[in-house]
Parts: C-alpha cells; structure tokens; sequence
C-alpha cells in the first residue's frame, strides 16, 4: 500500500494490521484519516484479508473524532455522512476485522471499533460517547449498533450521559470479547487472528455475510451460502482429510 500520514499499515499475505497514528491529537480521526482508511478498506475489498486495528504504543485507541473539524462541518457535511460512510465499509469488509483497544475509545473512535468484527481491549481502555455535551448525537453508529451489542437500556444510558464503561464493564455487557494487560493485547490479538485463519477463507467470508445479513435476510442467506460451499472443492478436501485422520 501507499505510504500513509495518520496511519501505520504492515501489509502481510495473511492479515493487514493498521495502527492509527495521530498521536499528537490522541489519534482524533480527521478527514485526511478517513481518506487513508477508505484506502485500506479498498485494497482489501480487492484482495481479501483479514484486518488488525489498532491505536498508538502510548495507549490510545481514537480520541474522537476531530473537534477542530467536527466544530466547522455543517449540515451538508452531516449528509454526507463522513465518519459513518467509513465505518460502514469497515462493517462490511469480506473477512473479518479485529479492533484492538488500550486505552480510550471516545466519540468516533468508540464507534470505528463497533464497526469492527470482533473487539479486544486492554485493562485500561474505556469507551464514551460524549457526543450530546457537544451539542450532537453519536451519528456514525452507536445509536444502532451499540444497542445491537450491549443492550437498549444500556446504550441508551451511555449515550443519554456520555459517562465512560471501563474494561471490566465492557466485558460484562458483551461489547468486548476479552480484557488482557496492555502488553498482551497485539499477541492475543495476532493468536486470534492465527486461530481464525485456519477456517476456509469462503467460508469466513459468507459466514460474515450471513451474520451481518439480519431480519428476515438471515436464513435465507444462510442457505444460499451453505449450498455454494456444499459444492466446493475446499470443502471436499478438508472433510475427506477430517476422515482419514
């Protein structure tokens, strides 16, 4: 890939790893970000992979998204929907994504990690949405996907006073999946990614299409993906190798 100005990108065969790298601004996502981001997410879109996010070595994720730019958008730039647009095609990215969290996830950084798959973070990490002592509401994300992970009522209190869930809350309320010791994250993070790696890249891919499909979609995609890999020849070589054992 490109070089990058507000990311640090280690482009490997079997996973991209994507560390934000504002850390003179807390890793605040401004446009210049976004539009790396967009970069990333289309080279993946063309050759499927994987993907690790993550923030600086000091121990921040995303501070938000960029108050000095979020102060001057106006109306027109909420339509056109900036930050979520992003997070969306993350959402959507083919293979799964792993956000791996030490420190803070506020505002706009909070809702690129509820974009993601699958969510890891640290002892010290803790989420917010402070968007409405701003004078906004939370509008990449969180004001759906956040009940969608941890609950109506809870998202609703955290989104109604902006106070921040700590690590062992996260966990309890299920928007993370595991809590390490900051040093331990990236390897438990790269295991995970090591472990997922062992399934049949098709099969990840319309396993997450399925998932992420919802309503009334749901088993009908299913369906339609199971009958695919039923004829696949990945499929037939690793269940004649289960056999013979």
């Amino acid at each position: 890939m490109m070089n990058f100005t507000t990311l640090a990108v280690d482009d490997r065969d079997d996973r991209v790893t994507v560390r934000l790298n504002r850390p003179d601004k807390r890793n605040a996502i401004d446009q210049a970000m976004v539009d790396e981001l967009h970069t990333v997410c289309g080279e993946l879109e063309r050759r499927p992979r994987p993907m690790l996010l993550t923030g600086g070595a000091d121990g921040v994720f995303a501070a938000g998204a960029d108050i000095g730019q979020l102060r001057d958008r106006t109306s027109a730039d909420a339509l056109r929907a900036i930050n979520s647009g992003l997070f969306n095609r993350i959402r959507a990215l083919p293979m799964p994504t792993i956000a791996a969290i030490d420190g803070p996830a506020l505002g706009g950084g909070a809702e690129l990690s509820y974009a993601c798959d699958i969510r890891l973070c640290t002892t010290r990490s803790f989420f917010g949405q402070p968007e409405a002592r701003l004078g906004i509401i939370a509008g990449a994300g969180a004001t759906w996907r956040l009940p969608a992970l941890v609950g109506e009522s809870l998202a609703k209190e955290l989104l109604f006073t902006g106070r921040r869930m700590a690590a062992d809350e996260a966990l309890r309320a299920g928007l993370v999946s595991d809590v390490v010791e900051p040093e331990a994250l990236l390897d438990r993070a790269d295991a995970l990614l090591t472990d997922i790696g062992k399934a049949a890249p098709m099969a990840l891919r319309l396993t997450k299409l399925a998932v992420n499909s919802g309503g009334d979609a749901h088993p009908h995609v299913e369906l339609a993906a199971q009958a695919l890999l039923f004829d696949s020849e990945e499929k037939h070589d690793r269940m004649t190798k289960f056999l013979n054992r």
